[in-house]
């Protein structure tokens, strides 16, 4: 036999005519003398309700100082060598895990440049960028080419930081700041140790990122003041490791490695500084004790070519095959102008004639 009960309509009706007393007095009842589930489901429904916080619809932004403090704690323990292993300051997980605390951290930093106060991202972009940039003669991490495995993008992170600055501080304390970057972080040839993979197919030289940013002929001739000064002050530290060192010279090889690092950067301002009357700082440049070796004698080429000084051009070009004698660039210049080819670079000439001859 079907149970008969109340619908909810005349459930409801039947309790309209009851007040509150009665009402917890039936509860009650119920409750006291009900079976076990109707006791639990009498609890369940008149048990307090717990605040919940409502879900966020956007994640909030990470404080800037906090951020900049994780990253200087971040690249202070890859340079000591604790993600290496040997101590104790970084556990055996996140030492294997380096790659995504090192993504994270750089896309925090990223997003600290969007703050109202965008300093300490901008410090944090930086100490990233430098951290880039050390791991390419140093190892902080077990991998064979960290960038590649972090998936790090240098170019893109220092354009980030660059359009930051230059929006928020103007040319002038923009040029102050990003020179000595520049001449810091360069690198025609990547970030990457190998310089394949998924990374250095999206790199850019840092040059190229300058070219799209400065706005206007003031921008650029402030850039070079304060990239002659940058140079200068490079210039002196090196010189004072010179004079404590015996023999061979790492200064030395810097000094080669950051003139053909530079040489985009050198080009780009040779094309504009003669229109924008400081064509003396291109002097200043092409004799500079912070630069040297083939790169920089390409560019002394080339600076006194347009100057009109063939003779000049046809020397510093020969001198370049001399220490370079593999330079596709300076082979291109002394082709164009007729200089001739020590006898080191001759191998290199006569290969490039047979690849360039038709089959």
């Amino acid at each position: 036999m079907a149970v008969k009960r109340m619908n909810r309509e005349e459930f409801f009706a039947q309790l309209a005519g009851l007040d509150e007393e009665r009402l917890r007095k039936a509860l009650w009842n119920l409750y006291w003398r009900g079976a076990a589930p109707v006791r639990e489901r009498i609890e369940a429904e008149i048990a307090p309700v717990a605040s919940v916080p409502r879900a966020r619809t956007k994640a909030q932004p990470a404080n800037p100082q906090q951020v900049l403090a994780e990253v200087r704690e971040f690249v202070g323990l890859a340079r000591a060598g604790a993600y290496l292993g040997g101590g104790r300051e970084v556990s055996p997980k996140a030492r294997s895990g380096w790659r995504f605390t090192f993504r994270r951290h750089a896309q925090a930093a990223r997003e600290a440049l969007a703050a109202e106060d965008p300093r300490p991202g901008e410090e944090a972009v930086a100490a990233i960028v430098d951290l880039a940039c050390y791991c390419k003669a140093y190892q902080c991490f077990r991998s064979d080419d960290p960038m590649e495995a972090a998936k790090f993008i240098a170019s893109d992170a220092v354009a980030a930081l660059w359009t930051t600055m230059l929006q928020g501080h103007g040319p002038v304390a923009f040029a102050e700041r990003a020179m000595p970057q520049l001449v810091r972080w360069e690198s025609r040839h990547g970030w990457t140790l190998r310089g394949f993979g998924s990374v250095p197919e999206h790199e850019t030289p840092l040059a190229a990122v300058l070219e799209r940013l400065l706005p206007a002929p003031d921008a650029w001739v402030a850039c070079a003041e304060q990239y002659v000064d940058a140079l200068d002050r490079v210039a002196e530290t090196q010189g004072a490791a010179d004079r404590r060192g015996l023999g061979y010279s790492a200064a030395g090889y810097e000094r080669k490695r950051r003139a053909d690092d530079l040489l985009d950067w050198h080009d780009m301002l040779l094309e504009r500084l003669p229109d924008y009357d400081a064509g003396h700082l291109l002097d200043k440049i092409a004799v500079h004790p912070a630069l040297d070796g083939g790169h920089l004698l390409l560019f002394r080429a080339r600076l006194a070519l347009a100057r009109g000084d063939l003779g000049q051009a046809r020397a510093l070009t020969t001198k370049g095959l001399n220490d370079l004698p593999g330079l596709d660039a300076l082979h291109d210049l002394a082709d164009k102008i007729g200089a001739d080819v020590p006898m080191r670079a001759q191998g290199v000439r006569e290969r490039r004639r047979i690849t360039a001859s038709p089959s």
